[in-house]
C-alpha cells in the first residue's frame, strides 16, 4: 500500500488488504472508498474483506467501483457526494490510486482552476494531463 496525499482531507493508493486497516486507522483515516470493482484482479481482496477489518476499528467504507477506462458522469457526482458525506479524511483506493486520483480531479473541476488540480496530482505522482480538460 502506498498513501498519496492529494488534500488534507483525501489521500489515493494502491490496492489494500485488510491487514493494512489498523495502519490506517493510526494513519488518522475516517472512511475508504473502495473505486475498484472485485474479482478485477487475481488475489485482490473483496470489498467485504476491507469493510469487515474497517468496521473493526470504526472506519467507514463505501464501494463506488469504477471499472478501468469506464469513468461516467455518474461516478464522479456519487464520489463528490461521498466527499462531502463521508468523515475526513477518506482514502480512496483502486488498483494504482489513479482511478481514486481521476475521480477526485474530475470533482475539483467543478470549482477549482485546472492547473491547480494538475499540480496537486502531480506532486502526488499522478499525471492526469489527458484527463482533465
Amino acid at each position: 500500500m502506498e498513501i498519496k496525499t492529494l488534500t488534507s482531507d483525501i489521500s489515493v493508493s494502491d490496492q489494500i488488504t485488510p491487514e493494512d486497516i489498523t495502519a490506517l486507522k493510526a494513519a488518522g483515516f475516517r472512511t475508504i472508498i473502495c473505486n475498484r470493482p472485485d474479482g478485477e484482479g487475481p488475489n485482490q481482496p473483496t470489498f467485504d474483506d476491507i469493510t469487515k477489518a474497517a468496521q473493526n476499528v470504526g472506519i467507514k467504507t463505501l464501494y463506488l467501483p469504477v471499472i478501468t477506462g469506464m469513468l461516467a458522469d455518474a461516478d464522479v457526482i456519487e464520489f463528490g457526494r461521498a466527499l462531502a458525506a463521508l468523515p475526513a479524511p477518506v482514502l480512496a483506493y483502486c488498483r494504482s490510486g489513479t482511478r481514486s486520483a481521476t475521480l477526485w480531479a474530475l470533482e475539483q473541476a467543478k470549482t477549482h482552476p485546472r492547473a491547480d488540480i494538475l499540480t496537486t496530482a502531480k506532486a502526488a505522482g499522478y499525471d492526469l494531463t489527458g484527463v482533465v480538460r
